[in-house]
């Protein structure tokens, strides 16, 4: 088998430069893609910094990967050479735990993680355990595909687990990578969206991405008058907020939910959750079954995630785009 080229980080906060990496034979369960496309998103940037203490170097990023099929392990049965492929934030599974078994395949202790002891999507091809992999419906783009493999199956993820009603009233906090496939997908679903904005022309844009009303997060009195206005409240972002104001604007049961990785401790008033019902929770992405479901929806309802493409060559200003920049909403690599 070809030597892999790829462009990886050598330290912490490196830049990235080509590499080569020999992958040895291809297991009987795995497959190996072509990449086309590869999205880039905030946890190559915190891996390729080693924010997260996690990080071995040399280090391949890229966990949202839409490509081809070149080869497949003898014991695959339900991917062939040439099908059309996503690859998102987890390369295998067990297949054996409960949990496994269950069709929670996202939630295994045993899960192995695209970026984390294996090289990723950053190259001319990659490899996975076949389970992992997602066949792209016929109507889905392969060069907007990728960020629906890690973003937009984790906003799309607890709408499936808390068997959320088109009838609820739902907010998003944070309108970037995550947060703007969060609208359209909730606009599609049929519930009645509002976006958390912080200036007018992020209010317009949340408009157009799919929200049906806006509210300033910075103006106390127009959170005051939202209270008790939403079942479902998630939340994108990865710094810290006021979050108690946000809690008094769910209704009777609802809930906050946290899908960006906020790394300060939550502080919150337990009765504030006590006297109406109201929950805390947080999600990952979700499994492959859900994957394969979030695709279907997305096909369907004509749903992808606003992109800017880089061509490889090119990944360290598509890196400092993101790092940097304000992209609307995503950048995507290009092979």
């Amino acid at each position: 088998m070809s030597t892999i080229k790829a462009y990886a980080v050598m330290e912490a906060g490196g830049k990235l430069e080509p590499f080569e990496y020999e992958p040895g034979p291809l297991a009987d369960h795995d497959v190996e893609i072509d990449v086309d496309y590869c999205g880039i998103c905030h946890s190559d940037l915190s891996m390729i910094n080693n924010e997260w203490g996690a990080t071995q170097y040399p280090f391949v990023p890229g966990h949202e990967v839409a490509g081809r099929i070149n080869s497949v392990g003898k014991h695959v049965s339900h991917l062939k050479v040439g099908d059309r492929v996503g690859l998102g934030w987890h390369s295998g599974y067990c297949n054996t735990c409960n949990t496994c078994l269950e069709g929670d395949h996202n939630l295994c202790a045993s899960a192995q993680g695209t970026l984390f002891g294996r090289h990723g999507g950053f190259a001319d091809r990659v490899r996975a355990q076949a389970t992992s992999v997602v066949a792209l419906p016929d109507a889905l783009s392969s060069e907007k595909a990728g960020p629906l493999f890690c973003g937009g199956v984790t906003v799309y993820n607890p709408m499936k687990q808390f068997d959320l009603k088109p009838t609820a009233k739902v907010a998003v906090i944070g309108i970037g990578g995550l947060g703007h496939m969060a609208l359209k997908f909730l606009n599609a679903w049929g519930c009645e969206v509002t976006a958390f904005t912080s200036t007018e022309a992020k209010r317009a844009e949340a408009l157009e991405l799919g929200a049906h009303h806006t509210l300033n997060s910075r103006d106390d009195e127009a959170l005051k008058g939202a209270a008790n206005s939403f079942d479902l409240i998630l939340s994108t972002v990865n710094v810290n907020l006021n979050w108690e104001s946000y809690v008094q604007t769910l209704k009777a049961k609802g809930r906050l939910h946290f899908l960006g990785a906020v790394l300060e401790p939550i502080q919150l008033s337990v009765f504030s959750l006590m006297g109406a019902q109201r929950s805390v929770s947080s999600s990952p992405v979700g499994s492959p079954s859900t994957i394969a479901q979030m695709l279907e929806f997305a096909a369907r309802h004509k749903i992808e995630p606003e992109v800017e493409v880089f061509d490889f060559k090119d990944v360290n200003a598509a890196i400092d785009r993101l790092e940097n920049g304000s992209p609307r909403f995503r950048v995507v690599l290009k092979n």
